[in-house]
């Protein structure tokens, strides 16, 4: 069964296992709000656990936006959780503030011991696009070129080097195609409370590169991303010979650091009307499994994360995914 509550729609998701089970957290939103284009300034994190990434039982809302004015009083939005040395689970999130009209986007970062009741460490904000490194960026909301100050769904890992890693969607200044300015950014933290920006690991291909994810499988290291059709760069039209489609596509590395590139061929997992967007992969002792929410475009918009469905690594270490009806082929 897919991760769906009734009355809400349901969309980004992030995982992190415990040892025993999966907590899955997730944006929510009521669907009496009519229009689901309206879901994204009217949201909470809700969480839910399984064994299986199959059957899920779930706990209510985890996490909301603050009580104004603060900068995080307007959205909550997508994050990831890891565990630190000391056994303290951290939420890194996006937050944006009504003074703003939510139209700028900082991360902020949350503590539990229980996986469910978040504490933010002291206001919650831990890094925004400040620091000597903030001119390898667009700092500023440009409006009429973009549609946002874009800084947002940060993805914690360790560093295998030492210390923790941070990427997050971000934009690079000064190029004049708005959909080539999609950007990678990056930090690093010692400990997980002290964050350094660092410049962007990867610029260009399209206009956003929405909920990054880095993992490694064997010798190459990845960065999975969403983004839509109409973001596709001129550049990436001329070298991908589909048709656009949006959903979820990843860059190719041998160090978490880069040089990154985008994935040579098809889309990993995109559709025109979009099927599924914004998806994690996680790693069970069965293999590799792809789960995002169900989209189907405005008119037809799915709201509830789907089952999860495998994912292989070819001899040329590009991903495949294998929809659920091959897969019980």
């Amino acid at each position: 069964m897919p991760i769906a509550i009734e009355g809400k729609w349901l969309w980004d998701s992030w995982y992190a296992h415990d040892g025993k089970q999966w907590h899955g957290y997730f944006l929510q939103a009521d669907r009496a709000l009519g229009d689901p284009d309206l879901r994204h300034f009217n949201v909470s994190q809700g969480h839910a656990t399984s064994t299986d990434l199959k059957t899920w039982t779930h706990h209510g809302t985890t996490f909301a936006p603050a009580a104004g004015p603060a900068w995080d009083d307007y959205t909550t939005w997508t994050g990831s959780v890891v565990q630190g040395d000391d056994g303290l689970w951290h939420l890194f999130y996006t937050g944006t503030t009504k003074a703003e009209r939510g139209m700028y986007q900082r991360i902020g970062h949350a503590t539990s011991t229980d996986l469910h009741n978040w504490t933010r460490v002291g206001d919650g904000l831990c890094l925004d696009l400040t620091g000597p490194n903030a001119d390898c960026y667009e700092t500023d909301h440009i409006v009429g070129h973009w549609h946002d100050r874009a800084m947002r769904d940060p993805w914690v890992m360790r560093n295998p080097d030492g210390g923790w890693m941070m990427y997050f969607t971000a934009r690079a200044p000064g190029i004049p195609e708005p959909n080539a300015g999609g950007a990678v950014g990056f930090a690093t933290s010692p400990d997980l409370m002290t964050w350094t920006l660092c410049p962007p690991v990867f610029t260009g291909g399209f206009g956003q590169l929405e909920v990054p994810q880095v993992f490694a499988q064997g010798n190459h290291w990845y960065c999975l991303f969403c983004t839509a059709s109409v973001h596709w760069s001129n550049q990436y039209r001329a070298t991908n010979t589909q048709a656009p489609v949006t959903g979820t596509h990843y860059l190719i590395a041998d160090h978490p650091r880069g040089p990154w590139r985008v994935a040579p061929g098809p889309f990993l997992d995109g559709a025109d009307p979009c099927r599924r967007y914004a998806a994690r992969i996680v790693e069970t002792p069965q293999g590799l499994f792809i789960l995002g929410f169900a989209d189907g475009g405005k008119a037809q918009f799915g709201g509830y994360v789907m089952d999860p469905e495998p994912v292989t690594v070819g001899p040329d270490g590009l991903l495949s995914v294998t929809p659920i009806a091959l897969a019980a082929e």
